[in-house]
């Protein structure tokens, strides 16, 4: 009984955590949407938190896509900002490995796909080892992990995003009008109530016309991407397959989709 008493108190402690955790982060980005910017003193007074916590907040929030951190504190990221490759790499590994695992199911023997560039979709690469598929991609990463993988790869032409690698432009868009595919995978920065959105809209366009050239789509969106909303929308949500780690994760509005497939069992 003891036992269970020191349990059930330390749970509430842990749950009190939890909840002043999320007053602290939602009132940072309260701060944000009024100032624009944030210094990391006025947080620390603000919150009437310490530095080390603040700054942790500041770090969760910035894995989570919500804002930026500079030098002495944070600015507001704007619908136009977009993460480069290596920021992109880290943030939410395991559940992009997870999202990747249930891509790889959908991807058949003498299918024509067409790969993404990004992140989420570079994890779905080396699980199509073997498989006699071609695979046509706006990633310039990607065509060399394609390449290094032994599978058949195309790479459209067009213009080098700097900072995502991603290729965009007329010239890609009338490359990717040559072909149909089977597949389309896709990766987004944001999926709200609207749809699927990307910060530039050069890259909107070749993931809108990939979509139209596939037979089925799919979009991988972790868990942070839901309720994010970026500059330039490039599907409404019955246009493809949504697939994340977990709907128990999502905010509450977006679990009844019934274009959800979950990578948890």
């Amino acid at each position: 009984m003891i036992a269970f008493g020191k349990l059930a108190a330390y749970t509430n402690r842990m749950e009190a955590m939890r909840m002043l955790t999320e007053e602290r982060q939602q009132r940072i980005l309260t701060e944000l949407d009024r100032c624009g910017v944030v210094k990391l003193r006025d947080l620390v007074t603000l919150l009437d938190a310490s530095e080390s916590t603040v700054r942790r907040d500041l770090a969760e929030l910035e894995e989570a896509g919500r804002l930026r951190r500079v030098h002495g504190g944070a600015q507001r990221r704007g619908l136009a900002d977009e993460p480069g490759v290596s920021e992109k790499a880290f943030a939410h590994a395991a559940a992009k490995a997870a999202i990747a695992q249930v891509a790889s199911t959908y991807v058949k023997a003498g299918m024509q796909v067409f790969l993404d560039a990004g992140t989420s979709t570079a994890q779905v690469i080396p699980l199509l080892a073997g498989r006699d598929v071609t695979v046509v991609t706006s990633g310039v990463d990607n065509a060399k992990l394609l390449a290094d993988t032994g599978l058949t790869a195309i790479m459209l032409g067009g213009r080098i995003k700097p900072t995502t690698l991603a290729i965009v432009g007329a010239e890609a868009v009338t490359t990717l009008q040559r072909y149909r595919f089977d597949l389309a995978i896709l990766g987004t920065n944001g999926i709200d109530e609207n749809g699927a959105t990307t910060p530039d809209p050069e890259e909107a366009a070749t993931k809108r016309l990939a979509i139209a050239r596939a037979d089925h789509a799919l979009i991988l969106a972790d868990a942070s991407k839901f309720g994010q909303r970026s500059f330039a929308q490039f599907a409404e949500l019955p246009q493809a397959q949504l697939i994340t780690e977990s709907i128990a994760a999502l905010p509450a509005q977006y679990r009844p989709l019934p274009n959800l497939k979950e990578a948890q069992p």
